[in-house]
């Protein structure tokens, strides 16, 4: 990759470490990640995704160009129907209930609203900007951790949603799009966006690893 997406990726390269090698990560690649503190991390993720899935329809809405929108809709295609159904049936494998939902702790809120102000009103590279650490971080944590997979099958599983070509193909033509979209007066706004997300992405497993402890420190 070139261009704006791999100066971001460059540029943050300290932060997005801490993200794909976070403590929570390494346990799922080994498999020693107890099961409670997994659903508690998929009882949080789904209401994330939903509105992950709201920041990506606001960014294809904000859109005229027909390869953006194309881009887009596989993007929301990804997220609305395979990650959501996949993390309800990870949630009840591990004993959660989808009857009732939990509310979103203040990580969890923070970063949503994050992704829906950036994509509402930042104009396409910067909503770009918002939406790739978390799909691009996923690819590579996804990567990486198949090379040893663990023996537990939830695990197994999980891994094997971000380490096929398919995703792999997304992230390639999302950072694309980005590269594509942004300008020289895109720059500095693009930098702060994709910086701001990538911090919520280590605040994000750092949450769900402590169960929600972080939160309330």
């Amino acid at each position: 990759m070139s261009g704006e997406s791999q100066r971001l990726r460059e540029r943050g390269a300290a932060q997005w470490a801490a993200a794909v090698a976070h403590p929570m990560v390494a346990e799922i690649g080994a498999g020693t990640l107890p099961h409670a503190t997994f659903r508690f991390y998929f009882e949080q993720n789904l209401p994330y995704l939903r509105e992950y899935a709201r920041a990506i329809a606001f960014t294809a809405a904000g859109t005229s160009d027909r390869g953006a929108v194309s881009v887009l809709a596989r993007f929301l295609s990804q997220i609305a129907d395979a990650e959501i159904p996949a993390n309800e049936a990870f949630l009840e494998r591990l004993g959660g209930s989808l009857a009732e939902p939990a509310v979103m702790l203040p990580t969890t809120y923070a970063y949503t609203r994050h992704l829906l102000d950036a994509t509402r009103r930042g104009g396409l590279a910067v909503a770009l900007a918002a939406l790739l650490p978390c799909q691009w971080s996923y690819g590579e944590i996804g990567r990486h951790l198949a090379r040893s997979l663990p023996d537990d099958p939830v695990y197994r599983d999980w891994i094997a949603m971000f380490a096929g070509d398919g995703y792999d193909d997304l992230v390639v033509a999302s950072t694309e799009l980005l590269d594509a979209a942004c300008t020289a007066g895109d720059q500095a706004s693009t930098a702060d966006t994709f910086d701001r997300s990538t911090r919520y992405e280590i605040a994000f497993w750092q949450m769900a690893y402590t169960r929600g402890e972080s939160d309330r420190a």
